[in-house]
């Protein structure tokens, strides 16, 4: 038996920060894209290894060796605790293969997408169904409930649900979902036209991140920043939905500008080179994924497919472009 699944992640996630318990409401309108995760499970006998469950890490040349009874989880706790919550059937020997086409750390949601698609070949497993957003939600609870980590709802949608993305929510972490329906041209022109720019390392920014939380906690949900990342978002729902990527761009750009407001820190040096460059080809908007920090990437809106050529051309020393398609669809199972 193998059982594989695949999941997008994120970009352009206007109205991050937004999503957490400490705004109290939300809103969130992102990209879907390939490429994004793969996992593969095959059954083996019981006696070819010795505990039920072989993970296989090809990003990070690992093997680990799991019992999902167990509730100790030193190395890759995200995936060991996943694979608790959903379980092995008694009796069952599994290898799985866990694989990212992106940078781990990229600040493009992958944390979340391998979450949710190990989930979604666990339960196939188990022979259990789960819509996209209850899949989504078990995702969060592993993450925030189970390792007490600070997260939101968005980047486990994006990779449960796929598309365009609309998230409103008033009941954290709880969300209402709208797939937007892009125009005739637009799903080509944002391809086309869109640059992810991997700036070279893993976001390392928790210190800072604690520090936001905290500054937000204490004012709750009157924040003028948090308010302003939620304008964001509406904008870039009414932006895509017209099909004025000038508008669109402008949302990403004011969407950066507010993180920056939360505080400095959450554009990092390398992300601030890569918007200067992105300023001298005359891009439309830029936005700094996921909450921002050291590291990640960025993504950034051209006026059209030879200014983004040439910008790509001009990247400085250390940073990626990722050729990107937007998801239509989001998680996806197959057996055979």
């Amino acid at each position: 038996m193998r059982i594989r699944a695949s999941a997008p992640t994120r970009i352009c996630d206007c109205g991050g920060w937004t999503d957490t318990w400490f705004a109290q409401h939300g809103a969130v309108c992102s990209l879907a894209i390939t490429p994004g995760l793969q996992v593969t499970l095959w059954d083996v006998p019981p006696d070819s290894q010795p505990l039920p469950v072989r993970l296989k890490l090809s990003n990070f040349n690992e093997t680990i060796d799991i019992d999902p009874g167990a509730t100790d989880w030193p190395r890759h706790p995200l995936l060991q605790a996943a694979i608790h919550r959903m379980g092995v059937p008694a009796g069952v020997a599994v290898e799985i293969e866990v694989h990212s086409a992106v940078p781990p750390g990229a600040s493009t949601g992958t944390s979340a997408a391998v979450t949710v698609t190990l989930l979604a070949v666990l339960a196939r497993l188990n022979e259990r169904t789960y819509s996209p957003e209850a899949l989504a939600y078990e995702a969060y609870e592993v993450e925030h409930t189970m390792l007490g980590r600070q997260c939101g709802i968005q980047d486990q949608l994006a990779a449960a649900v796929g598309g365009a993305l609309f998230l409103s929510i008033e009941d954290f972490p709880h969300a209402e979902v709208e797939r937007l329906t892009l125009k005739n041209g637009v799903r080509a022109a944002l391809e086309a036209n869109l640059a992810l720019v991997y700036l070279g390392q893993s976001h390392e920014s928790s210190a800072v991140h604690e520090m936001v939380i905290a500054a937000q906690e204490r004012i709750s949900g009157r924040s003028v920043q948090l308010e302003q990342l939620r304008n964001c978002a509406l904008a870039a729902r009414d932006a895509l939905l017209t099909g004025d990527m000038a508008w669109y761009g402008q949302a990403l750009t004011e969407n950066t500008e507010a993180q920056r407001a939360l505080h400095p820190d959450l554009i990092g040096q390398r992300a601030q080179a890569v918007i200067d460059l992105a300023e001298r080809h005359d891009a439309l908007g830029w936005k700094v994924n996921g909450a921002g920090g050291d590291g990640g990437s960025v993504a950034v809106l051209l006026p059209d497919a030879a200014a983004q050529q040439a910008f790509v051309g001009d990247l400085p020393a250390g940073t990626l472009s990722i050729d990107v398609e937007l998801a239509e669809k989001g998680v996806q199972v197959v057996e055979g």
